[in-house]
């Protein structure tokens, strides 16, 4: 068996550590039937790169995911509306009936752009904050369809902190230990974002490629995703289409306003690039802090895999002093924040 095609079963056992059974079923059964879809077996078996950091089986079950919602296999349609638990019959089936489509939307990226990560990212800038006093140009990178752009536009609970806009659509709670951060003003002055495949959420079929992503026994998850869609149409994000590395250094070779915080941030974003193109990036961020002044500051909030893919960290490094702190321990999708501080 191929590290790729394993890679099914590395993410069910993923997806039963953070509770959701059910895509765990979903994708264990997936490696059993998986011999119906002789074009999504080759793909995977002719996969040369890192399977785990480039999410396959985050897109197996987005692809079949995306079949149940359009009601184009009704036994996958009935399995993921829990009308019955017969995995294997289903998975199958829309396997052999749809593989050119499956193995299709397995050859792009996640587009998860999980909402519930800007609590961690809105803790960070309300550190960030503290430590400046100064409102904040923000540089996305990896934005997909730029919904955490908004974050400024959601509400929070951070512990027994509340922030961020109380009458929003979007309230994210996640479950909180550690002390709770102190309140700050975060005050967004502008907000762009970069992309290799922006998601352009004024389309309905690109808002329903990112609910395929949403995992199908977390309807929480579904209806602040649906929350969040309503507020980026009001106010839809800035993402352009271009490589972040480039675009970024575009974006730092800008001016910066003085009194204006330059705040760079990305999510799950790092594992997509390849490790010359990550280090690359890392010492242009640290050569922009370099000229960072406390008149022009720079932050950089990283929510990541560690090294070895044990733990996602929150972290906030600041410029002109070049500090950088572990904030907190996180869940992947933001469903729990263990803060450090």
């Amino acid at each position: 068996m191929s590290g790729a095609r394993h890679d099914l079963i590395r993410q069910a056992v993923v997806m039963r550590s953070i509770g959701s059974s059910f895509v765990a079923d979903v994708l264990e059964a997936g490696d059993r039937q998986l011999w119906r879809a002789p074009i999504t077996d080759t793909f995977l078996r002719n996969w040369s790169g890192d399977a785990s950091g480039a999410a396959l089986g985050m897109r197996f079950n987005a692809a079949l995911h995306a079949l149940a919602r359009e009601g184009r296999c009704a036994a996958l349609s009935g399995l993921y509306a829990n009308d019955h638990r017969l995995f294997d019959a289903a998975v199958g089936e829309a396997l052999a009936e749809h593989d050119a489509f499956i193995a299709e939307r397995m050859r792009h990226p996640p587009q998860t752009n999980e909402v519930g990560r800007a609590a961690a990212l809105y803790a960070a800038l309300m550190r960030a904050a503290a430590r400046f006093g100064l409102p904040f140009d923000l540089l996305e990178l990896g934005s997909s369809a730029g919904l955490n752009l908004n974050m400024a536009r959601y509400g929070y609970r951070l512990g027994d902190t509340r922030c961020g806009d109380a009458s929003s659509p979007v309230q994210i709670a996640p479950d909180w230990s550690g002390t709770s951060p102190d309140v700050a003003d975060v005050t967004i002055l502008s907000a762009h974002g970069v992309d290799m495949r922006p998601v352009g959420i004024n389309e309905p079929s690109n808002r329903d490629l990112l609910r395929s992503f949403i995992f199908a026994d977390q309807p929480a998850r579904a209806a602040r995703l649906n929350a969040a869609l309503q507020v980026g149409q009001a106010y839809p994000p800035a993402v352009q289409q271009e490589d972040a590395v480039d675009w970024l250094r575009q974006r730092l070779e800008d001016a910066q306003p003085r009194g204006h915080c330059r705040a760079i941030f990305h999510s799950m974003f790092l594992q997509y690039l390849p490790l010359e193109r990550r280090r690359l990036l890392i010492d242009m961020v640290e050569a922009a802090g370099r000229r960072a002044d406390a008149d022009r500051p720079l932050v950089h909030v990283a929510f990541e895999w560690d090294a070895g893919r044990d733990r996602v960290e929150l972290q906030l490094t600041t410029w002109p002093d070049g500090e950088t702190h572990l904030l907190a321990l996180c869940h992947p999708y933001g469903a729990w924040i263990d803060w450090q501080q």
